[in-house]
C-alpha cells in the first residue's frame, strides 16, 4: 500500500495550510522510509528499471508486459470484449495490438464506464483529470497503490540522468501555487519539505519580482532545477543580466517538463547554468514516458513504461526516419483503466538510431507537441510552432514574453509583452522574418499586450490555435469496430 495514494485527497489542504504546520507535518512525513510512503510497488519498479537498463532486456520486458496488458483488457474491459477472439489467434502480442482500434480522448469521454475493468473494485480506482493546455479535461482512473508509485519510480530514473537524488533540495518552477503570494506583501516562494522543493510562484515571473526570488535562491541554494521551460526562461534571462554565482555556480542539473523546449530557451539555460540539461515527456494518463539524456537531445521512450507506436495520417506505422507521426501508446500496469492504442494528440519524428547505452529504447528526433501547435499557411501547409522562435528575430531577444494566435490560414497575430514597445522598424522586420520563415505562407501582425496568461496548471501556450487542423493534417482514421470471434 502507498501512503501517497491514501493521503492524495488531502494534498490541496496540506499545500494551503500555514507554513509552520506544513513544515512540521512535512518534515515528519518526509522522514518515513520510501517503501512506506510510496509502497512496495515503487521499489519493484525501480528494480525493474535498473535490472533492464543498458543490458538489452528492456525490450523483452516490454513485450511481456504488452501481452499481459492486452490479455487483461480484452478479458475484463467492456470496450474490448468483442476482440477477445484475438487472444487465441495470434502468438505475438504485436499482431493482436495491430487489430485493435485507435482511441482518443473523445472516445473515452463519451462513455468512460466502457473503458473501466469489470474485474477491479471501485475502491481500487484513483480519480484523475487530464491537465495541460487542453480545453476540455477528461476524467480517467489510475490504479491505487500502483500507478503513482510507478510514476515516481520512472521520474526518479529521469532525475538519475543528472544525478538528482531523493531528499536533495530542488528549485521547482512547475506551475505550483504559492498561497501566500495572493496576500499583499506575502512571500512569493515557499519550501515544501516532503519533496524538498523551493517553490517559486509561477504567477509572478515579471522582472520586478526577480530580486525577491534571488534572495530565496541565494539563501537556500538548491542544487537542481525542475521547471516548465517557459517559467524558467524569465528567471534565466534575469540571471544573465544580474549574475548570482552563489546559486548558479552550484546548480548540478536542470530538468525540463511538460512543454516544448525552444532553441532560444536552451541556449539561455546553458549560458546561465553550465550543467547537464534534460527534457521529459509524459501525459497525465500515464501511457508513455520519454526523456533526453545528458549527452543526447533526442527523446528515448522507456519500453518498460508503455508501448509506443508512431502512426501516420493513414493509420499505418511510421517506419522511415525523419517522418512525422501521431504518438499512440498502450499503457502498462493500470488494471483499473488500461489504455490501448491511445492517441495522445502529440506528434513525433522517428529517429534512425537509438542510444548506445539504452538498447531497446525507441528514439524520436523530437516531439512536436499537439497538432494544435502548428500554424496553417495560406496554401494549407502546416508549420510547427517550434520553427518560429525568438532566436529567429533578434528584435524579440529582450522582450518579456510572446504568444502566437491564429484564426485564419495565412494570418497570424504575435502578442508581445515589451517594455519599451517595439519600434515600427522592428515590427516590420519581424513581419518580414515570419514571411520568410514560412516561405511566404503567413503574414504576422504584432500586437503589444500587458500580460500573457498561463493555463490553469501554470503552463504557457506558445500558440493559441483556433483553426481545426484535422482537415489539413488528416486525423488517423477510426478503425471499424466489429465482432472478433
Amino acid at each position: 500500500m502507498s501512503l501517497e495514494d491514501v493521503l492524495h485527497p488531502f494534498l490541496r489542504s496540506y499545500l494551503g495550510s500555514p507554513r509552520w504546520l506544513k513544515a512540521s507535518a512535512g518534515r515528519a512525513y518526509a522522514m518515513l522510509p520510501s517503501r512506506l510512503r510510496l509502497g512496495g510497488a515503487y521499489e519493484g519498479f525501480r528494480e525493474e528499471i535498473t535490472a533492464s537498463e543498458g543490458n538489452g532486456q528492456a525490450g523483452e520486458i516490454a513485450l511481456a508486459k504488452l501481452e499481459r496488458s492486452l490479455r487483461w483488457a480484452l478479458e475484463t474491459v467492456p470496450a474490448y470484449q468483442r476482440y477477445r477472439g484475438l487472444l487465441n489467434r495470434h502468438h505475438d502480442p504485436r499482431e493482436t495490438l495491430a487489430h485493435l482500434p485507435v482511441v482518443d480522448k473523445l472516445n473515452i469521454k463519451r462513455n468512460p464506464a466502457r473503458y473501466l475493468s469489470s474485474a477491479m473494485p471501485e475502491s481500487a480506482r484513483l480519480q484523475m483529470f487530464t491537465g495541460g493546455s487542453t480545453r476540455n479535461p477528461m476524467r480517467f482512473f489510475l490504479e491505487k497503490h500502483v500507478s503513482r508509485p510507478k510514476e515516481y519510480a520512472f521520474i526518479q530514473a529521469f532525475r538519475d540522468r543528472v544525478g538528482a537524488q531523493l531528499g536533495e533540495l530542488t528549485l521547482a518552477l512547475r506551475g505550483r501555487t504559492v498561497p501566500s503570494a495572493a496576500v499583499p506583501g506575502g512571500s512569493l516562494w515557499m519550501v515544501e519539505p516532503i519533496k524538498r522543493q523551493l517553490i517559486l510562484s509561477s504567477d509572478h515571473l515579471e522582472e520586478r519580482y526577480m530580486a525577491g526570488y534571488a534572495k530565496a535562491l541565494a539563501l537556500h541554494r538548491p542544487r537542481y532545477i525542475e521547471a516548465f521551460p517557459s517559467a524558467l526562461f524569465p528567471l534565466a534571462r534575469w540571471l544573465a543580466d544580474h549574475p548570482l554565482p552563489e546559486f548558479t555556480d552550484h546548480v548540478l542539473g536542470v530538468m525540463l517538463y511538460s512543454e516544448n523546449v525552444f532553441d532560444f530557451q536552451m541556449r539561455k539555460f546553458r549560458e546561465v547554468f553550465h550543467c547537464p540539461i534534460v527534457k521529459h515527456y509524459g501525459q497525465s494518463e500515464r501511457v508513455l514516458m520519454a526523456a533526453s539524456t545528458a549527452d543526447d537531445n533526442r527523446y528515448f521512450f522507456w519500453p518498460q513504461y508503455g508501448w509506443l507506436e508512431l502512426l501516420g495520417a493513414n493509420g499505418k506505422p511510421v517506419e522511415r526516419p525523419g517522418e512525422l507521426g501521431f504518438v499512440v501508446g498502450t499503457s502498462f500496469d493500470n488494471r483499473v483503466m488500461p489504455f490501448l492504442r491511445y492517441r495522445t494528440g502529440d506528434l513525433a519524428m522517428l529517429s534512425a538510431t537509438g542510444h548506445r547505452a539504452l538498447p531497446g529504447y525507441p528514439a524520436c528526433e523530437r516531439i512536436e507537441g499537439r497538432l494544435q501547435e502548428f500554424l496553417v499557411c495560406r496554401d494549407e501547409r502546416l508549420i510547427s510552432i517550434t520553427t518560429l522562435g525568438v532566436g529567429h528575430f533578434p528584435e524579440l531577444s529582450a522582450v518579456e514574453a510572446i504568444q502566437y494566435e491564429q484564426h485564419q490560414p495565412g494570418e497570424v497575430v504575435l502578442k508581445v509583452v515589451a517594455r519599451p514597445r517595439l519600434s515600427p522598424a522592428q515590427v516590420e522586420h519581424i513581419a518580414r522574418a515570419v514571411r520568410d520563415k514560412t516561405q511566404g505562407g503567413c503574414d504576422v501582425r504584432v500586437q503589444h499586450v500587458e500580460r500573457i496568461p498561463r493555463t490553469g496548471n501554470g503552463k504557457f501556450r506558445m500558440l493559441v490555435q483556433n483553426i481545426d487542423l484535422h482537415r489539413f493534417f488528416a486525423a488517423t482514421p477510426e478503425v471499424e469496430e466489429e465482432e472478433v470471434a
